[in-house]
């Protein structure tokens, strides 16, 4: 069992929170993710920078560029993970790769032994081609990796079951089409009913993303049937906001965990 958002206070969603690897500096994301285990935020999605994703909007097309800029790769991320997970109590990590920048260039199961042994707790590989499905699902089993897998809420529903049938870590609903930095707009029916459809078919918890911005749509969407939501270009535009300021990176995302975690004690309490 992979665990995710397992260690959650009974009736409440889970949280997911999505970053780049790079942004902030690798030095000062290690103290990030500890101030996330710390609060008992359930999961972080931590990406291997790529340009120009057709999904993110700019600010987390913005973070990506810094990130590479600074020559934040597959091998830093992997050699930077394997030193910081060990220490982690609560915080699990999904590693998101992208097919065509990262993960193509070795083969699919040298990619997953090396993202396995660097002790990840689950892989989505963006932007994987449909015919190499198999492939990737082969190789994750083989190395013991549990998967998260995405679909939309307005997808087919074989394409909806496909993932569900496929996710071992979780299933990340997608909720509605576009790029990722707008607001919550998706038809609340149609959600719902996704939502419903996909429970009969996994026991992965489920997690809504994109356009949620804060905790009454964390809320809403824990109310339409979701386990968790992700939390993705509100808290990249803070981490932005810290970097452009001066100010103190940890501190002001802190701050922004607590006005949108459903669950987040402070630091202090979290060591008691």
């Amino acid at each position: 069992m992979s665990g995710f958002f397992a260690r959650r206070p009974p009736d409440r969603p889970g949280l997911a929170v999505f970053l780049n690897a790079g942004d902030p500096p690798l030095p000062v994301l290690a103290d990030v993710m500890r101030m996330l285990d710390d609060c008992r935020v359930d999961c972080l999605e931590l990406a291997v920078p790529f340009p120009n994703s057709v999904t993110d909007g700019p600010v987390i097309r913005r973070s990506a560029q810094r990130a590479l800029a600074d020559g934040v790769r597959l091998d830093e991320v992997l050699d930077f993970l394997a030193g910081v997970l060990p220490g982690l109590r609560h915080l699990r990590v999904a590693l998101l790769a992208d097919w065509s920048h990262t993960v193509r260039a070795p083969t699919v199961p040298g990619f997953v032994r090396r993202v396995a042994d660097a002790g990840v707790h689950g892989l989505l590989v963006h932007g994987l081609p449909p015919r190499l499905r198999a492939d990737c699902l082969d190789a994750v089993r083989a190395a013991g990796l549990p998967l998260v897998a995405t679909c939309y809420a307005a997808s087919a529903p074989e394409v909806q079951a496909a993932a569900a049938d496929c996710a071992t870590a979780y299933l990340y609903l997608v909720a509605h089409y576009g790029r990722s930095g707008g607001g919550l707009t998706a038809d609340h029916r149609e959600l719902a009913a996704a939502l419903a459809a996909l429970r009969t078919r996994t026991t992965a918890p489920i997690a809504v993303g994109f356009g949620v911005r804060s905790r009454a749509d964390i809320d809403l969407l824990h109310g339409l049937g979701a386990d968790a939501a992700v939390v993705g270009s509100a808290g990249v535009a803070r981490i932005e906001h810290a970097l452009a300021e001066g100010a103190d990176v940890v501190e002001e995302f802190h701050t922004f965990i607590q006005t949108v975690s459903p669950y987040s004690p402070s630091r202090q309490e979290a060591h008691r």
